[in-house]
């Protein structure tokens, strides 16, 4: 347990370090992407509230 949560502050904080070092572009180009693969699972799962049970 506290591996995993070891493990999850790390990649928190590089992710978070990654997006201080994006420009204004390159944050918008990932969001557009973010958005788009969002689309496509909403339109697999046929749900906007979460995969089916």
């Amino acid at each position: 347990m506290l591996l995993r949560l070891a493990y999850l502050t790390a990649t928190n904080a590089l992710a978070f370090l990654r997006l201080l070092q994006m420009s204004d572009k390159a944050k918008d180009i990932e969001i557009l992407v973010l958005r788009h693969q969002l689309l496509v699972l909403q339109r697999l799962w046929g749900s906007k509230t979460g995969p089916p049970h």
